[in-house]
């Protein structure tokens, strides 16, 4: 009998995965490229934001919303697209649109329309969601395995890397010659990952023996509720379903690291302007972040390999981790101290993003997987939406953004426990609801 140890994932799996599996690289790229470049810009509109509206934390809230609740609002449709069309085809349509998007903001950024900046967010948050449900639901179309939880690790590790790069590599561009080249940067991103992503060819099952698309499919709502209907027969597929929507409670973070680098933790660089002391903050916080989103993913899938049992454990540990570093980030005295619970706390929600994705991808039948990926999304964008607005209103009203850290983390136990009496599911008794 073969020990389980080997078939945990290690880092030259990673390796052999990238460089024997042509399809997965090339998408892998396209991650690599784009959202470096998305979060390269995000930290020069949040700062721009704050300057606009006279250092006002419900701006950023707002903007977070816009960025994240349309993806609610066109799940349904981009559910059906991912079904019934070409997922490759789609990611690049949203890529070039996303071009032009971008190079709008720029626009916007050199007129100092505000609303303008809102719209566009908007607009590129209904593109990221065309996208994005397609790109993870491809993957287990071009991976099998232990590969597929190799490539949802690494995929996850990618974003937290590419998180933390951008963020630290667009506010030190945007401190040091300007905001603009930023916006020219990310621009110009959409169309390299267009071009990787066009040389994909892989087998894309769920498109055979169906019609030609339709347009009045966009608004039948039926095969929605099919999807529904699916997830709902298995109380544990349901249950992992609404994972991330317990890990969407963190999304008070977005703008509590704006406020804490602008306000309580501003960085001055010699020989930079002052000014820009709260752009540098931001990004030390945010890179933070993304150094801790790579370590807990690299971590837990090596510790439990293919085995869903021990991801539901990771799952719950990565819900107590969470917690514990928002609690902490409410007290820290210093940057140093700020960065090390950030570095906990994303360590944990970046494991149980893994681990929930992977589970989710598993256990769905790949012709509902776009539905179902949809559906999640959406479920997590609602309280996304709720715990960043929300932070922002009470920042804005007078509680201290420490007091709104500490609140957050204790805000995270309640999934946590929920996701702990949701394990009684996975008994032999409970099988298939």
């Amino acid at each position: 009998m073969e020990s389980p140890q080997k078939d945990r994932v290690s880092f030259p799996e990673y390796w052999r995965l990238i460089r024997g599996n042509a399809n997965f690289r090339r998408l892998w790229i396209a991650q690599m490229i784009s959202e470096t470049g998305d979060w390269m810009y995000m930290i020069a509109i949040y700062d721009q934001l704050l300057k606009l509206t006279g250092g006002a934390a419900k701006s950023i809230g707002f903007a977070f919303v816009l960025q994240v609740l349309p993806q609610m609002l066109v799940s349904p449709m981009v559910g059906v697209l991912n079904d019934r069309m070409s997922r490759r085809t789609l990611m690049i349509v949203a890529d070039f649109v996303r071009v032009v998007v971008v190079g709008l903001m720029l626009v916007a950024a050199w007129l100092e329309l505000v609303w303008l900046i809102y719209v566009l967010l908007f607009l590129e948050t209904v593109f990221w969601a065309l996208f994005e449900p397609g790109r993870s639901a491809v993957i287990p179309n071009i991976t099998e395995g232990k590969d597929t939880l190799a490539a949802n690790s690494l995929s996850s590790m990618t974003w937290s890397f590419n998180f933390a790069a951008g963020s630290a590599i667009g506010g030190f561009i945007a401190a040091a010659i300007g905001s603009y080249a930023v916006y020219i940067l990310n621009s110009l991103s959409f169309l390299v990952s267009a071009y990787f992503i066009s040389r994909m060819t892989f087998r894309e099952p769920h498109m055979e023996h169906l019609p030609p698309m339709r347009f009045a499919e966009l608004f039948d709502f039926s095969p929605i509720a099919e999807g529904v209907r699916y997830v709902a027969r298995d109380k544990r597929l349901l249950a992992t379903m609404f994972i991330k929507c317990g890990l969407g409670f963190m999304a008070a973070n977005w703008v509590l690291v704006t406020i804490l680098g602008d306000r309580k933790f501003p960085t001055v660089i010699p020989g930079l302007d002052p000014k820009t002391a709260g752009i540098v903050g931001m990004s030390l916080l945010m890179g933070a972040r993304g150094l801790g989103a790579i370590i807990g993913p690299s971590l837990g899938t090596h510790i439990a390999g293919p085995d869903q049992a021990l991801m539901r454990k990771g799952i719950a540990l990565g819900f107590f981790i969470s917690a514990s570093g928002y609690i902490a980030l409410g007290y820290a005295p210093a940057m140093w101290a700020a960065c090390l619970c950030l570095i906990f706390a994303h360590a944990g929600g970046s494991m149980i993003w893994v681990f929930s994705s992977t589970m989710l991808q598993l256990n769905t039948e790949d012709k509902y997987r776009g539905r179902v990926f949809s559906s999640e999304f959406a479920f997590m964008t609602i309280s996304m939406s709720i715990s960043s607005s929300l932070a922002g209103l009470f920042i804005d009203r007078g509680v201290s953004p420490d007091t709104v850290a500490t609140s957050a983390g204790v805000i995270m136990l309640f999934p946590a426990m929920l996701w702990l009496l949701a394990q009684r599911l996975w008994r032999p008794q409970h099988a298939n609801g």
